[in-house]
This record gives structure tokens, C-alpha cells and sequence, in this order.
């Protein structure tokens, strides 16, 4: 390929896929290469190499709306993939796709640029030379009682908050992301893949009345632009926190919502002509999850850790869909948010018993926290047996050792519950901060039976105990 500006024609537009034939096989540019085309009002379109056709033509999907291009425009390569600017000017800012500043604050400030698409992945972990000497673990706590107690959030891990539409999951990544922000002093990027306007506005002024924007780089690839910006959004967000992890600092990465991401991936598939695979979603389902999860990860030649928590839509609430599946195959904690809980008036509405943490370890959380979390597990296993017995038969007919477990189990699920800092609004109560040690310090009074003479109403959206 000829290394000077490439010059092509379009050829098609069919939707989001353009065909820009080149006059020689040279000229043709490589997979995901960037190419600029022009709309007739002169406004910039950005198309990525998606396919090489016979005959000298590279099919591309465009990263912006494609209304009003002409047949005949020149489509120019410009040696490389996507680069967007990384560095410290990205702090507070708003950017899409290609890096280009949304938020009406002016031109980025930036030093370097850097390529979405990483070639050479590899398997940078970093080893020890020292065979005794083990991984260590670092756990952060977020404040939330019920994630610190059954899925603690460790550095450099990867956390997913599943569950339907409706159910908080966009309000419990806003509350980890202010508690952990301003505790940690630790760096964040958050990546808005295909969810609505509305959130992303809300999320930037929710950010600013928090003070914690100064720490924030925000991308975003809306439900109103074309698959290739909501595909390749996520890529974007990537490549702002490995920019940051370079620098031995400690990146935060938010994905909302990750499911949105192998929608778009699979809209692509069906635009290109591809046969879905048996299940409807596109063929390569699962290496595109893994290109994404495997960049999250600490390399050797960086200091710094990628902690990610990503919000995961579940279609129709079916927990066995297979995109869902292929996600949290990647996640170290599934936090699962049940509709049953909402209904309840249960906030944060996450499911114990469905939840499940590989952090939740002896060795990673120490002996005490890793019991009472057993413990707790235990409770509500057995509540959930009770519940169903008492829906047919009464409370009055349990023996007097189950109904001490069903009041417990109440008051547990009750104390489990939390006032949001972001959640003020619609509560009308003043948000609450809950340390790992207090949490604990409930969860072993309410199994001991010290509060056993406390009614559970009492226990409903407090902070500690």
C-alpha cells in the first residue's frame, strides 16, 4: 500500500456500509483503517475498513450519519486506524468517538495521540521473579453495604452490574463512581455505549454537583448514531484508560452498557451480509467480547491497574442469553439486580443468592469478612426455602428455629438496603457512606440475634447498624 494520501471513490452507500473503490490493489487500505469522506453540505464523515472486495474495493462501515453523501465523493486514507488524543487535557472533558470535544468547551489540549486498535495484543501480565511471592490483592471499598460484604471490588479486576431494563444499573455505576472517585482520588474514565442522551446529560451535571468531573474522561457513542460509533465507542474508552495506566497511575474504567456494544457488533454482522450464528447473534460473538476484556488488564511495562465495572443489559430478563453469557464468561463479580427486589422497595436491588464474586476469597477478603458473608449467604438460602412455605401456610406455622432465621433474613435483607448520594432526589433521604468494618459489624449483629428485639422496619434504608 502506497504510503502518501490514498485517494478512492464511493462506489455505494447502503445505510451505515459505504464501498470506496481505489484505483489500484496498493491503494487499498488495510482493516480498520480510517478514511474521510465529505457530505454535500461539506460536513466530515469518518468510515472504518471493515471488508477488502474484488476489484480494488474496501467496504466500510461510517462512524457518523452518511445522509446526503454522493456517489463519485473521494474518500482519502490517512495511514492509519482511529487515533484519538490521550493525556491529562481529556480531564473534565466530553469527547466521540474520534476524539473530537462535544461538550461545547473547545479545543482539547493534548500532547500525543494514540490508535483504538491494538495489533499486537499479547500476553503482557506481570510476572513475578520471586516464585514465593504471591499476587497481592487490594480491596476498594465503594460504601454500597451489600457489594462490599458479598462481591468486594479488588484492583485490577473486572465487575459486572447485570439485570433488565428499569432496574439501577446506570444509578449504582453513578454511586460507585462518586464514592470511589472521591476516596481513591483515582482517575476514571467512563465510556457511554449506545445508551440514551438523556443519561449522558445527566451524568456530566450529576459528575459537577459532585465535584468529581476534575477526574473524569467521558466518551460517548449514543443510541441515536450508527452501530460503528456505538462499536467502536467502546474501543475508544480502552484507549483513554490504558493512556492513563502508562503513567502508573490507577484507572477506573465505567462501561454503560456493554450490551449495547455486542448489539452494535451484531447489526454490523447483519449490515455486512454475514450468516448469524445458531444462537442469532454475529459469528464472531466471542472474540469480539475478548478483544475488549483482554485489554483490561495490568501489564509489566505499567504500574498502573484497570479496575472495570461495567453495567450489562439482560434482554427480557433472561440471564442465558447468549450475549450476556459471552460477557460475563470476562467478569471476576456479577452483580445480578432482580425485578422481584424493585417491587419489594429493595435499593440497590441486587439478588445475594444469584450474585456471584471469585473476590470473595479468604485470602483476598481475610477469614472474618469471608464467614459473615457465608453466613449471610446462608440466611437468605434458607429464607427463600421459608418464603414459600409462609406464602401457603402463615408465618404462625413455622417452628420456632425457622421463624427466629425468616425474621433475621427480613431484617438482614432491610439493613442490606442504602440511601444513594445520587438517589436523594427521588428518596428524599440524605445518602449514606458505609465502611466494610460497619457493614460486617451489622451483618454479626443481626446473625447473632443481638437485635432480635428490633422490629424490621427499623432496619429499611439506614447506613450502618
Amino acid at each position: 500500500m502506497s504510503t502518501d494520501k490514498a485517494k478512492g471513490k464511493i462506489t455505494a452507500v447502503q445505510g451505515p456500509v459505504v464501498d470506496v473503490k481505489f484505483s489500484c490493489a496498493d491503494d487499498v487500505p488495510n482493516i480498520y483503517a480510517m478514511l474521510l469522506t465529505h457530505t454535500i453540505e461539506g460536513m466530515e464523515v469518518f468510515l472504518e475498513v471493515a471488508e477488502h472486495l474484488p476489484g480494488n474495493v474496501a467496504r466500510c462501515i461510517s462512524i457518523n450519519s452518511t445522509t446526503n453523501i454522493q456517489r463519485h465523493t473521494e474518500a482519502v486514507f490517512y495511514g492509519s486506524s482511529i487515533q484519538i488524543p490521550v493525556g491529562d487535557g481529556l480531564y473534565g472533558r466530553l469527547i466521540n468517538v474520534v476524539g473530537q470535544p462535544i461538550d461545547q468547551g473547545g479545543p482539547i489540549q493534548h500532547q500525543e495521540k494514540s490508535s483504538i486498535r491494538k495489533t499486537d495484543m499479547g500476553s503482557r501480565v506481570r510476572v513475578s521473579k520471586n516464585k514465593d511471592e504471591r499476587r497481592s490483592f487490594e480491596v476498594m471499598e465503594t460504601g454500597i453495604k451489600i457489594i462490599d460484604l458479598l462481591a468486594p471490588l479488588v484492583k485490577g479486576s473486572k465487575t459486572g452490574i447485570l439485570g433488565g431494563a428499569g432496574l439501577g444499573k446506570s444509578v449504582l455505576t453513578l454511586e460507585i463512581i462518586q464514592h470511589i472517585v472521591k476516596r481513591y482520588q483515582g482517575s476514571c474514565v467512563f465510556v457511554g455505549i449506545g445508551e440514551r442522551i438523556r443519561e449522558g446529560n445527566e451524568l456530566y451535571y450529576e459528575l459537577k454537583n459532585h465535584d468529581v468531573l476534575s477526574k473524569t474522561m467521558m466518551v460517548f457513542g449514543q443510541m441515536n448514531e450508527p452501530p460503528g460509533a456505538r462499536f467502536a465507542v467502546a474501543m475508544t474508552g480502552i484507549t483513554m484508560a490504558e493512556a492513563v495506566q502508562k503513567k502508573n497511575q490507577d484507572v477506573l474504567l465505567f462501561c454503560d452498557n456493554i450490551f449495547r456494544f455486542v448489539q452494535a457488533g451484531s447489526e454490523i454482522s447483519t449490515l455486512l451480509g454475514r450468516v448469524p450464528s445458531e444462537t442469532g447473534y454475529q459469528p464472531t460473538l466471542l472474540s469480539e467480547v475478548s478483544e475488549f476484556h483482554e485489554r483490561i488488564r495490568t501489564t509489566k511495562d505499567s504500574g498502573g491497574s484497570i479496575t472495570s465495572i461495567e453495567a450489562v443489559y439482560v434482554p427480557a430478563d433472561d440471564l442465558t442469553d447468549p450475549a450476556v453469557v459471552a460477557i460475563f464468561s470476562f467478569l471476576d463479580s456479577v452483580l445480578v439486580l432482580s425485578r422481584e427486589r424493585i417491587q419489594l422497595g429493595l435499593y440497590p436491588a441486587i439478588d445475594p443468592l444469584l450474585s456471584s464474586s471469585s473476590n470473595l476469597d479468604i485470602d483476598i477478603v481475610g477469614k472474618r469478612h469471608f464467614d459473615v458473608a457465608q453466613d449471610v449467604i446462608r440466611v437468605f438460602q434458607r429464607y427463600e426455602e421459608l418464603r414459600r412455605i409462609v406464602l401457603v401456610v402463615g408465618i404462625d406455622e413455622l417452628s420456632s428455629v425457622d421463624r427466629i432465621i425468616y425474621e433475621r433474613a427480613r431484617k438482614m435483607q432491610n439493613f442490606l438496603t442504602q440511601p444513594f448520594f445520587v438517589g436523594e432526589a427521588y428518596t428524599g433521604k440524605k445518602g449514606v457512606y458505609v465502611t466494610i468494618e460497619q457493614t460486617l459489624l451489622g451483618c454479626e449483629k443481626i446473625i447473632s440475634g443481638r437485635v432480635d428485639n428490633r422490629p424490621e422496619e427499623e432496619f429499611y434504608l439506614i447506613g450502618a447498624l
